[in-house]
């Protein structure tokens, strides 16, 4: 036996198990390990996929199916709600925020990692002796313990954090979801403009071919005819500046979606939806509702949540973890076993530092969450206000429209009856026309401000109510 001992542990053979036992090791990691994939990023390609953006994306119907809107396809019918499903699929704004959520969630699983024990060898060799051999092969392994609950304060860490990125999702959806709203109001009312001042210009010449006639029949000056034609300079003026206001939004609309503008060429935009006001608005109940549930004031509360778990870790960190270290080693002929036990000595320090931080980071994290819900209370309030003054406003404009078009049926019946000329009836027209224009600005005015309203409440509206799930939905929808 001796001699098969002494066969076996020749210095060539020590030398041959010990390089075995490391190819061992690297065989494990060859075949445990993730590959590195590769993933250029080209500007050139990354511009020609957007260019390519379309609304007839085979993934964005599956997308608006899964949403139940579904229907012919491709569709020719866009309005808010199916507009906001599109920026929720294409919107590189929430493309960021699922990503980000995608770095917390894999941080999730870094932090349930155990870790790893250690194998350490460490031949030796005898120059006094050659008998039985002079090599004394020796391995160890180092157990790594964690106490006092760490890996559990970890955890619950980076579940937190994980769970603010993912409140931020619904944050930037509503932020989205506010752009194309917006986007469509302007669209509407420079639609709208654009269509009252050409029936205005209209009923404009019309009436300076009047006053042309009587300036030639010598029964007025002509200042008036150049007053009225200065008038008419300004409506064409303002036609103008409602076309490049329709051709801007369009535009700011492509730019909400998420897809180039040549996207809405062949699409028939529907403003449905955009014309009411909500009714039955119980404004203290919505407020108390945002302040509880809107979704960065639930983001700030993970993070604060977080910065808890943290303080818990950085106490843990107190109490030292112990290492276990059982060895082997065969030293001429003789098996010797060991087994070994380390511990940090806290004598130095006891982690009182990285727990000031901790402290100090909560306290920040409470102080973050307190200026939040200041700000939450104050935009409220603002856009209550603005909301309610708009709405007036409408109603104003309202009452006066409907006064001028009692007045401008009445001149008509004069005119018909022969109690009074034509040019009384378009002057009449003239200002029912200037009292639409104002009607449409204010009913724009009340839209923007249900818009930044509704942006500020985060309220369940029509078209609103689970953008949460709908925005996260759009990226796995996209991966198919």
């Amino acid at each position: 036996m001796k001699e098969i001992l002494r066969q076996t542990l020749r210095p060539e053979m020590c030398c041959m198990a010990v390089s075995l036992l490391f190819l061992a090791i690297c065989l494990t990691f060859v075949t445990g390990c993730v590959r590195y994939q590769a993933r250029p990023l080209s500007a050139a390609r990354t511009a020609d996929d957007f260019a390519s953006r379309s609304l007839a994306d085979e993934g964005l119907r599956l997308f608006l199916e899964t949403n139940r809107l579904g229907g012919d396809w491709p569709r020719r019918t866009w309005d808010l709600e199916s507009l906001t499903l599109a920026a929720f699929y294409f919107s590189p704004e929430l493309d960021v925020a699922r990503a980000q959520w995608g770095v917390a969630s894999a941080a999730l699983r870094t932090a349930g990692q155990l870790p790893n024990p250690v194998l350490s060898a460490s031949p030796g060799y005898n120059t006094t002796t050659l008998t039985p051999s002079p090599w004394i092969p020796a391995v160890n392994l180092d157990l790594p313990i964690e106490t006092a609950g760490k890996r559990k304060h970890r955890i619950a860490q980076a579940r937190h954090l994980s769970e603010a990125a993912k409140l931020n999702i619904a944050s930037v959806a509503w932020q989205v979801r506010g752009k194309v709203r917006q986007a469509l109001v302007n669209l509407r009312a420079a639609a709208e403009r654009e269509s009252l001042l050409g029936r205005q210009i209209e009923v404009q010449e019309e009436r300076i071919r009047l006053l042309e006639a009587q300036v030639a029949a010598g029964a007025i000056p002509v200042a008036e005819v150049m007053r009225e034609r200065i008038a008419l300079d300004g409506m064409r003026m303002a036609v103008q500046e409602a076309k490049q206001q329709n051709a801007e939004s369009r535009v700011a609309l492509a730019e909400a979606v998420g897809v180039p503008v040549g996207a809405l060429n062949n699409a028939e935009i529907s403003f449905a939806g955009l014309d009411g006001a909500p009714a039955g608005w119980d404004v203290p109940s919505a407020r108390r509702q945002a302040l509880l549930n809107r979704a960065d004031v639930l983001a700030a509360l993970s993070e604060y949540a977080a910065s808890e778990a943290a303080l818990r870790l950085e106490v843990a960190k107190q109490y030292p973890d112990i290492h276990l270290s059982p060895g082997y080693e065969y030293d001429q002929g003789d098996d010797k076993w060991r087994v070994g036990l380390s511990v940090e000595l806290p004598v130095l320090n006891k982690n009182r530092g990285p727990i000031a931080e901790a402290i100090a980071k909560r306290s920040e994290s409470a102080a973050k969450f307190n200026a939040l819900q200041a700000r939450v209370v104050a935009e409220i309030e603002r856009r209550v206000t603005a909301y309610q003054a708009a709405a007036q406003q409408c109603a104003t404009a309202d009452s006066m429209l409907t006064h001028l078009e009692q007045q401008a049926r009445i001149l008509r019946a004069r005119h018909e009856a022969g109690d009074i000329g034509r040019g009384e009836v378009l002057a009449g027209e003239v200002e029912l026309a200037a009292a639409r224009l104002l009607r449409a600005d204010a009913v724009a005015k009340a839209q923007h401000a249900l818009a930044q309203l509704e942006e500020a409440l985060q309220s369940p509206l029509p078209a609103g109510s689970a953008a949460v799930n709908m925005a996260t939905q759009a990226d796995s929808q996209k991966q198919k």
